[in-house]
């Protein structure tokens, strides 16, 4: 199995999220996943929450990388500094946060955390053909993160 991986270095600043996007659109078109289809905008919209957890919880640099495989699957991941797991945490009614990683788990084919270096890495694959696994199935347990 071939792979090609890009990385992207974040500041600790929430304005980098949107900075994140149009690194990944580029990233995405790149690799022949064009801006029109529906996987585009799915990973463009869990690397926004992916990058905007890393940057809001930890105040820390993150690092965002996007691996493509040969098979046409897509993995993201945001490394950040913060050797928290991620915890459990479920939004009420209208709740604007604690919605981040529900959202990664209704959206990927899997998604799962591990620790890496001093700190720890929020993955998840989106499969281009239609998912054989169960979304969620990781290491780690579902829920915003918090540091």
């Amino acid at each position: 199995m071939q792979v090609l991986q890009v990385q992207l270095e974040v500041g600790p600043d929430p304005a980098e999220v949107g900075r994140a996007r149009r690194w990944a659109r580029k990233r995405l078109a790149g690799s022949g996943i064009g801006d029109d289809e529906p996987l585009a905008e799915t990973l463009v919209l869990l690397i926004s929450e992916l990058v905007t957890n890393a940057v809001v919880h930890t105040g820390c640099p993150a690092v965002l990388r996007m691996l493509f495989a040969a098979e046409g699957g897509v993995r993201v991941e945001v490394a950040d500094s913060s050797d928290r797991p991620p915890r459990p945490r479920h939004a009420a009614g209208e709740d604007t946060n604690g919605r981040g990683l529900e959202l990664v788990d209704g959206l990927a084919d899997r998604w799962g955390w591990q620790p890496e270096g001093a700190g720890k890495s929020i993955w998840c694959e989106v499969d281009r053909t239609p998912a054989a696994s169960a979304p969620g199935e990781g290491v780690g347990s579902p829920g915003r993160v918090h540091c």
